[in-house]
């Protein structure tokens, strides 16, 4: 089966707690990093915008990704938030025999 890393960023440390926990408590990701605070500059909406983010790393299945981002887009307090995921073409096989073990297929 293949497996995704999947990256959002979240503006405070409350809802990346939430979505974390929840994806994890769901089963739709098997570990969610939850790294230091980054600043990111982007332009919205024709201005250019720069605010302080906590990224999180969520492994999870292709075959799981549409209710892992269904459920993200559910719990990120953004308007339009950055949910990408990228294959994961290499990794040890026993991790990622596990994320899929430990995500809904």
């Amino acid at each position: 089966m293949e497996t995704l890393l999947v990256i959002t960023n979240c503006p405070d440390e409350e809802s990346a707690n939430a979505i974390a926990l929840a994806v994890i408590e769901e089963r739709l990701a098997a570990c969610v990093n939850i790294l230091p605070r980054v600043q990111s500059l982007y332009r919205w909406q024709g201005k250019v915008e720069s605010t302080s983010e906590i990224p999180l790393f969520l492994k999870s299945t292709a075959a799981g990704y549409p209710a892992l981002e269904t459920r993200i887009r559910q719990l990120h307090p953004a308007e339009l938030p950055e949910i990408i995921a990228l294959p994961i073409s290499r990794g040890l096989p026993a991790y990622l025999n596990w994320v899929t073990a430990e995500t809904i297929k």
